[in-house]
């Protein structure tokens, strides 16, 4: 696969198509509404869900949306019971998007999470820039589109 996502082109045709979801009740969204518009300055498609989206909701617009990343953020503290119901859901309609999260994730759960699929967690603080040259990086290329 390092050699797919190596050899990604930044594509005039279509950019990374990334959808940030708000899992569960958390209903702190500022720092996922500046995550989607640094994204799209960056040049990416950003899909953003809005509040309090369920499991099944984000896994329905990540189908719907045809996304290549999916972006969980969540700073409830509730990504150990949300995180398996979310990835759970994904596989059930066939989802392979690249997964990631963000907001307040304890170190000693990251492993757990990375464990479920989720690719990369990213904290507080972690640059723009960090988040853009990962997904770039690390998104498969696509081979159904043209």
């Amino acid at each position: 696969m390092t050699e797919e996502v190596a050899s990604r082109p930044e594509s005039p045709n279509r950019p990374i198509r990334v959808l940030i979801a708000k899992p569960g009740l958390d209903g702190h969204d500022r720092g996922a509404k500046v995550l989607v518009r640094a994204l799209r300055d960056a040049g990416f498609e950003v899909v953003y869900t809005g509040l309090f989206q369920t499991p099944e909701s984000i896994a329905n617009a990540a189908l719907q949306e045809d996304v290549d990343v999916i972006g969980l953020s969540i700073l409830s503290g509730a990504h150990l019971a949300i995180f398996p119901r979310i990835m759970d859901e994904l596989n059930r309609r066939g989802v392979s998007a690249l997964v990631i999260a963000g907001g307040t994730i304890p170190d000693e759960d990251i492993d757990h999470i990375k464990a479920l699929g989720v690719a990369a967690i990213f904290g507080p603080g972690t640059s723009f820039a960090e988040i853009t040259t990962f997904l770039r990086e690390q998104t498969p290329a696509r081979t159904d589109v043209l």
